[in-house]
């Protein structure tokens, strides 16, 4: 979506890299996860994860993660992704729950800030 809508998955200005939001939408451009939070967080993870290498990062400059849920009674599976990927990193993370996503199929969306070291 990021050509027709004119945005950046991941915008580097720097040593800062920020993600936007990101849903699990698979190549096909279909929600990939149908029904499973657990599952599209994973996958929201694994998209970020993909933008912050190509502009240069990795997941253990991420110093920041949002997740948006459509149901906060969710969050645990949410959370469970979350720690797959940042237990040992530990970034400052916000759990929100919001209305609603562009697809009514998307029950989760991701963002992150990373820094990376100036070396």
């Amino acid at each position: 979506m990021e050509g027709p809508i004119g945005f950046s998955r991941a915008s580097r200005v720097g040593n800062i890299i920020a993600v936007a939001g990101t849903a699990a939408i698979g190549p096909d451009g279909q929600t990939a996860g149908i029904n499973n939070v657990y599952e599209q967080t994973r996958y929201c993870i694994e998209i970020m994860k993909k933008a912050i290498e190509e502009a240069g990062g990795s997941l253990q400059s991420v110093i920041r993660t949002r997740i948006m849920l459509v149901d906060m009674s969710s969050w645990k599976e949410a959370a469970k992704a979350h720690g797959e990927f940042f237990s040992d990193i530990r970034p400052a993370c916000t759990f929100v729950e919001v209305k609603g996503f562009i697809s009514k199929e998307w029950l989760v969306e991701t963002e992150a800030d990373c820094v990376l070291s100036e070396e």
